[in-house]
């Protein structure tokens, strides 16, 4: 799943306004981009096969630092203790931030499970794995990842105003507008090719700059919008 993690960070945005949303675009995302590095370093694996499913080109081998529900319980409970006491402003209200960042790197599994072919382990050693492989079906994979981000879209709107009545453009339909980019970023990820120069260096290194390019732009557009 890629973009539909993203509807998380739109929800979550709308019970929490002080939390970043470019923070928790790059929170839903967090064990890819944990992931992403270690493969670069030879530690988990993943190997490129054209059409491995109808969705994906990739065959994730072995993850179990990035992807396994333990290490996936460590990282929250890690990323709460950093944002709660380490990182979050001195106001002493920012439980409920630490909380929802949180939360969005708990879900990334849950949701990656309904997608993913059998590849997520429950620890470390773990050598049976977990998915329901809907991504072995495209079109159901891409229509259940746009309803997750247009529903994620709807709190989002609903709990959020343009800053001024006479804001511009960007306040009042940017935010929709990103998530139509998403959706259409999403059907070259879901049904297109595999190029020949694509090496799994290339794809780890793209992965990560999107992850950072779209909380950028999450985090800009959200700044044009405040809270209901």
């Amino acid at each position: 799943m890629f973009v539909g993690h993203y509807a998380v960070s739109l929800a979550l945005k709308s019970v929490e306004k002080k939390a970043s949303l470019g923070l928790l675009f790059i929170a839903v995302q967090f064990l890819d981009i944990v992931f992403f590095p270690l493969t670069l370093l030879g530690v988990e694996k993943f190997r490129l096969v054209e059409n491995f499913t109808e969705s994906s080109h990739f065959e994730l081998l072995y993850m179990p630092f990035s992807h396994s529900l333990f290490a996936v319980i460590l990282w929250t409970i890690a990323i709460f203790v950093l944002i709660r006491y380490l990182l979050v402003y001195k106001s002493g209200k920012h439980f409920k931030v630490a909380a929802v960042l949180a939360l969005a790197v708990f879900s990334h599994w849950w949701l990656d499970l309904i997608v993913h072919t059998p590849d997520l382990p429950l620890t470390f050693a773990d050598a049976n794995k977990y998915g329901f492989g809907l991504w072995q079906h495209a079109f159901a994979t891409y229509l259940l990842e746009a309803v997750l981000l247009i529903f994620g879209l709807f709190f989002y709107m609903k709990s959020t105003a343009n800053i001024e009545p006479t804001s511009g453009v960007l306040a009042k339909y940017g935010m929709p507008i990103f998530v139509v980019l998403l959706l259409a970023i999403n059907v070259i990820n879901i049904f297109g090719p595999l190029s020949a120069q694509d090496t799994n260096q290339s794809m780890a290194v793209s992965a990560l700059a999107a992850y950072f390019i779209l909380a950028v732009i999450a985090w800009w557009v959200d700044r044009k919008r405040q809270r209901r």
